[in-house]
């Protein structure tokens, strides 16, 4: 059988170098607990390219091209991966790797936490949805917690109606959990007391960044930068710039998998081609 042609989407050697051992692993303890133990036919690196490719392009499931694994087939891999908190698991993995070649601990103590409203197709149960009454959204919203290099540590999503200290507090719940070693979190003055007095059960001190009242237009904020920086990162994926996802656990899956995609290049130093510069 003749190759096929890569895609930009495609992982490279030393990216799945990285990301090959947790999927392989993942597929043999699967395999351990089968009556036959006889070996799936399925290329893991194959199903993992057609994931970031529907990412990448934003395209439906049914959509893939057929070189690739039939969708079906990719579907069950991902849903498997999603509920199982593989993806998680791996940006979390990668996120330490990252933060150890930038010469930082692996573990972070400091965490930058907002929220992104977005609309929503017509994929997601009522019930999933609501109003952003600030931003006039009818949607989600993601509610994302980074370190101080833009790296996520923990992403919810829900309602857009959630207030922002609600969605916030469940964030830091998670961030809190997955990596204990937070002690300071930085977030905007849409977040009040109630966060601040949660996250103080925590052992966290919430700091709020306030913008300079003196200065028009836009500037820089202490901090909140490099989440803003982050939703940058993240609305590159076309799967992202709206929410088409059934379940709120598929929505975050889809951004742990844009930022396996983001941390695995800069631990490669790897660059995302895109259209800018090209005619």
């Amino acid at each position: 059988m003749t190759p096929r042609r890569s895609y930009p989407s495609d992982i490279s050697d030393a990216r799945w170098a990285l990301i090959e051992p947790a999927l392989t692993a993942w597929r043999q303890a699967r395999l351990d607990r089968r009556p036959t133990g006889a070996p799936a036919p399925t290329d893991l690196r194959d199903i993992f390219n057609a994931i970031l490719y529907l990412n990448r392009t934003g395209i439906a499931w049914a959509y893939l091209p057929h070189d690739f694994p039939p969708h079906g087939t990719v579907y069950t891999y991902y849903a498997a991966w999603r509920d199982q908190g593989i993806f998680a698991q791996l940006n979390y993995d990668l996120t330490g790797l990252a933060r150890a070649k930038d010469g930082r601990d692996p573990t972070p103590t400091a965490a930058v936490i907002d929220t992104q409203t977005v609309k929503t197709s017509t994929n997601p149960p009522i019930t999933t949805q609501g109003i952003d009454a600030g931003k006039k959204i009818v949607g989600r919203k993601r509610s994302v917690a980074t370190d101080a290099l833009g790296l996520l540590l923990a992403v919810t999503v829900c309602a857009a109606s959630v207030s922002e200290n609600k969605a916030g507090i469940q964030v830091l719940n998670q961030a809190k959990a997955d990596h204990p070693t937070i002690n300071l979190t930085w977030v905007d003055t849409g977040f009040k007391k109630q966060f601040a007095d949660h996250a103080a059960t925590l052992g966290i001190h919430a700091q709020v960044v306030h913008r300079d009242p003196d200065t028009r237009g836009f500037h820089v904020l202490q901090r909140r930068w490099v989440i803003e920086r982050t939703f940058g990162w993240l609305m590159l994926h076309r799967r992202l710039a709206r929410d088409y996802e059934t379940l709120p656990a598929s929505s975050e899956a889809m951004i742990h998998i844009a930022m396996i995609d983001n941390t695995s290049k800069r631990i490669t130093n790897e660059t995302t081609p895109t259209w800018r510069g090209t005619y």
